[in-house]
């Protein structure tokens, strides 16, 4: 049974290898591959670029200066949440305790506190609610800038080099290192970016 699979593995690679020799070497033939001639005589070679996007996005000065705007306005956030948040347990436990030991003169009075407990306990969750939005939105804000402006100078960029395509490296799974341009952009946008920063 093995060796039967074996060798229908071994016929199926062959013919699927065959058909892909065929396949391109038939387009070498009638013209019509890449690099051909189209209808009216002119070359239509296909260039295709890409770009390491992590790498990019981590070193460009840009993201970089987001990023640490980000990370400093989260850190404030969660000192302000943290500060409410344990000034609140810490009533609550004040709240407990006088409770257990009949420190409140009226069963009234201690209703009261509670209530004022359980009202700011809903202001602290509203709270840290309205921080996790502004955070979202600071993201996505962020992300949607980065992306203009990378996108902007790859459309500058592309005008001298005149690439069919620039692609995401992260979706190419074999390329040939010489078309990878993340370095050229890098500079191109730090330098942009610098010059930006000047004015």
């Amino acid at each position: 049974m093995k060796n039967t699979s074996l060798i229908v593995s071994a016929v199926l690679f062959v013919a699927v290898a065959v058909l892909y020799v065929l396949h391109f070497s038939g387009n070498k033939m009638n013209g019509s591959g890449v690099g051909g001639d189209s209808e009216n005589g002119a070359s239509s070679e296909l260039k295709i670029a890409f770009i390491k996007v992590d790498s990019l996005v981590v070193n460009y000065d840009f993201a970089q200066e987001m990023h640490d705007g980000f990370t400093k306005q989260q850190e404030s956030f969660t000192k302000e949440y943290g500060e409410k948040r344990s000034r609140f347990e810490s009533q609550a436990a004040n709240f407990q305790e006088k409770v257990q030991r009949g420190g409140f003169l009226t069963q009234e009075r201690a209703m009261q506190e509670r209530d004022r407990l359980v009202v700011e306990e809903q202001q602290i969750a509203k709270l840290d609610q309205e921080l996790s939005a502004k955070l979202s939105q600071m993201q996505a804000d962020n992300n949607k800038q980065l992306l203009d402006s990378v996108m902007n100078y790859l459309k500058i960029y592309n005008k001298d080099k005149k690439y069919s395509y620039i692609l995401n490296a992260a979706e190419v799974l074999i390329g040939d290192e010489t078309q990878n341009v993340t370095k050229e952009v890098l500079t191109g946008l730090n330098a942009r970016y610098a010059k930006a920063k000047l004015k």
